[in-house]
């Protein structure tokens, strides 16, 4: 697998960009140092899913520390040359995607319980995403499994985890204390107005709570 840094992990979301380009975001949050760029596009037509793909993949060329990973779709995934995919539970199942994908393809899943994250790494996946850990409006369908449930995960399983669903700059010490490698946010990066500023401050917070748990 290749090598993947989810320390600020960037989903993307178009109609939190205040018509703002998409591309502009993406390259800007790169500038501030995030190390993944999840394309997720739920009402694309597949064609400009792909092209937006490509422009994502382009763009990220300059930035090869960075991974694009493709939310839920893996023959967008394949078309554009991405790094990888993240599937939920109710996607393609991972061992499917890992045969289709092969080896070094990051796969990421999507769990909400110690048993969901045992079957995910059973079946392949490179690291998991937590449901929301917090209350967002990104994630209403979704009842938040709070730290306890990212610390019981994490707790659990011996693969890296990001944490999403309310992540702010002020709670970023606390997911990672609990047990998540990174952050993953979408409004907080998609709705600055200085995405590399806000992708920036998340960074120094998650290498400042590393640090704290080393002393």
């Amino acid at each position: 697998m290749q090598a993947i840094n989810l320390d600020v992990y960037v989903v993307t979301d178009r109609s939190l960009t205040n018509n703002r380009s998409l591309t502009e975001i993406v390259e800007e949050s790169l500038k501030g140092g995030a190390g993944v760029i999840q394309l997720r596009e739920k009402d694309a037509t597949s064609r400009e899913f792909y092209n937006l793909a490509v422009k994502i993949k382009a763009i990220m060329e300059e930035y090869p520390d960075s991974s694009l990973i493709i939310n839920d779709r893996i023959d967008i995934a394949l078309a554009a040359k991405a790094d990888g995919v993240h599937l939920g539970q109710e996607d393609i199942p991972v061992t499917v995607a890992r045969k289709i994908m092969g080896p070094e393809a990051i796969i990421g899943a999507t769990v909400s319980s110690v048993d969901e994250a045992h079957r995910a790494k059973e079946n392949g996946a490179d690291y998991l995403g937590t449901i929301a850990v917090f209350q967002t409006p990104t994630k209403e369908d979704a009842a938040p499994i709070g730290l306890e449930g990212l610390e019981q995960i994490s707790m659990a399983i011996d693969l890296p985890m990001v944490a999403i669903g309310g992540i702010k700059v002020e709670n970023v010490a606390e997911v990672i204390k609990h047990g998540a490698e990174g952050v993953a946010v979408v409004s907080e990066v998609m709705c600055a107005s200085e995405p590399a500023s806000a992708v920036k401050n998340l960074l120094e917070q998650v290498n400042r709570a590393r640090q704290g748990e080393k002393k």
